[in-house]
């Protein structure tokens, strides 16, 4: 096999994988996060506590 065709094979790989990490990285980017609320008595119970 010629050391071009090598060259090719590897440059289209990279790209590949250029490519499926930008996808990964922007639907990362796009989820909708979000935080539970707390519960009453946590937060009762926190502001009884003594602080160290």
């Amino acid at each position: 096999m010629p050391i071009w065709l090598w060259v090719v094979v590897c440059v289209l790989i990279v790209l590949v994988v250029l490519v499926l990490s930008v996808i990964s990285i922007s639907t990362g980017y796009k989820y909708k996060h979000t935080v539970d609320p707390l519960n009453e008595d946590v937060l009762k119970d926190e502001n009884q506590a003594p602080h160290k």
